[in-house]
């Protein structure tokens, strides 16, 4: 079974797209985005928006 659907791939590659083309821009900045996991990660995020099939993200480990 896949873990990512269609549409996030979609989503990744267009991002990964825009990085290379230097267009890719992060959501709170709005700095131009150079990094290839950031841009991976902006990807999974708008599909997961969408509701793509997309695992949830990491979650934050618990301090005792």
């Amino acid at each position: 079974m896949a873990r990512y659907g269609k549409k996030a791939q979609q989503k990744v590659e267009r991002a990964m797209r825009e990085r290379k083309q230097g267009k890719l821009k992060s959501g709170r900045s709005g700095r131009k985005v150079t990094s290839r996991k950031q841009a991976i990660a902006i990807g999974l995020s708008e599909a997961r928006k969408k509701g793509a099939k997309v695992p949830a993200g990491r979650k934050p480990r618990r301090s005792r």
